[in-house]
């Protein structure tokens, strides 16, 4: 039995509500671990660091108490690829355990980060946290204070966008039954709204000194967002009411021009070709970029009766070309035929076509 045009649109409804479904709940998942588990973690380490006693017996190694020992600066080796000027130490401590440690610091202007030069590193949880070169002090790359901040920054970002999708399929399924549209701009609005409060929850987290001020700011930034989403509602959902038709002028290129392009239907010039030629009197398919070689030219008997957005009933393989896709409706002595390309080149297409009847 041949399926009927709804039955056959289903699947191609269904397919990006389970994908925002699915990348949804994924990134909620992993949100949750980063904020509930590695992000308090973290917050805690610090406070445990920043509260930590000076070992006051020996063998304090594995204790929770900082460990100063002094030792000797064999060498410094500077490391490449990075923006902030970062050095690894390499040391040798007095009882002639070598080791080393990273810092970020520009050592040449530290005049005492020589080589042969007496420093002190201190331990905590056994590993180097900080070292002390004359009279400063610089912190190595186990420095535990602040770390809770990209666990969070990471854990708000994905959060967010976690819950941007599960929003988004809410809003497909509502929407699918208004509309056609592969792209409705209530999804549009979702991920515009979920992508800026992304940003800013990011800069909450590195610019909050703990984990209640980054959420409170992200909690304002919002309904900040919500609000200038229900705002705008109204003024997309007026634009969009009514018939979906796309109004564009023909234009006829003074010669061939080649762009990304697909025709579409039940007609032997359509195919997965990849780009259309279009000029005065002449529209074709072909796989070259150039639009020179292999082309298969659609006869004058091609007409064109609307442009208008991309539809989920449209057939398998409609490419999108990142959102700009509009589809030129067409018919070729009853055949309907679809011709897909980039909004900005559809006036070429109709120049080529001929004007839409009744315009």
């Amino acid at each position: 039995m041949t399926p009927t045009p709804n039955q056959e649109a289903a699947p191609a409804r269904r397919g990006p509500i389970v994908a925002y479904l699915a990348a949804g709940i994924l990134l909620s998942l992993v949100a949750a671990w980063l904020l509930l588990l590695t992000t308090p973690d973290a917050r805690d380490d610090e406070r445990a660091f920043t509260t930590a006693p000076a070992c006051t017996a020996p063998g304090g190694a594995g204790s929770d108490c900082l460990r100063t020992v002094t030792a000797v600066l064999d060498r410094t080796e500077k490391e490449t690829g990075r923006k902030t000027p970062s050095y690894w130490l390499y040391l040798t401590e007095a009882d002639g355990t070598s080791t080393r440690t990273r810092i970020e610091s520009d050592l040449e202007r530290l005049p005492a980060a020589r080589a042969g030069a007496n420093i002190e590193v201190t331990y905590w949880q056994d590993q180097i946290r900080y070292v002390d070169i004359g009279p400063d002090r610089h912190y190595t790359n186990a420095d535990p204070r602040k770390s809770f901040r990209l666990p969070l920054s990471i854990g708000l970002l994905l959060g967010i966008w976690g819950a941007t999708f599960l929003t988004a399929a809410a809003a497909t399924a509502w929407s699918r039954r208004r509309s056609p549209r592969a792209f409705p701009w209530q999804v549009g609005l979702t991920v515009t709204g979920g992508t800026f409060l992304t940003l800013f929850g990011a800069m909450a987290a590195w610019n909050s000194d703990n984990i209640g001020d980054a959420l409170q700011l992200t909690g304002v930034a919002c309904g900040v967002v919500l609000g200038l989403c229900a705002l705008i509602a109204p003024f997309l959902h007026r634009r969009h009411r009514g018939d979906d038709t796309i109004a564009l002028k023909p234009s006829v290129p003074a010669e061939e021009a080649c762009f990304p392009g697909l025709i579409m239907g039940e007609v032997p010039y359509a195919g997965h070709a990849g780009y259309l030629v279009a000029g005065p009197g002449v529209l074709a398919t072909t796989p070259d970029p150039t639009g020179a070689f292999h082309r298969k030219a659609a006869p004058r008997t091609l007409t064109p009766l609307r442009v208008r957005p991309p539809y989920l009933t449209d057939p398998t393989g409609r490419p999108d070309y990142d959102g700009r896709a509009v589809v030129v409706e067409c018919e070729d002595n009853g055949v309907p035929v679809l011709v897909v390309t980039r909004k900005k080149d559809a006036p070429a297409v109709l120049g080529a076509l001929g004007p839409v009847p009744g315009r």
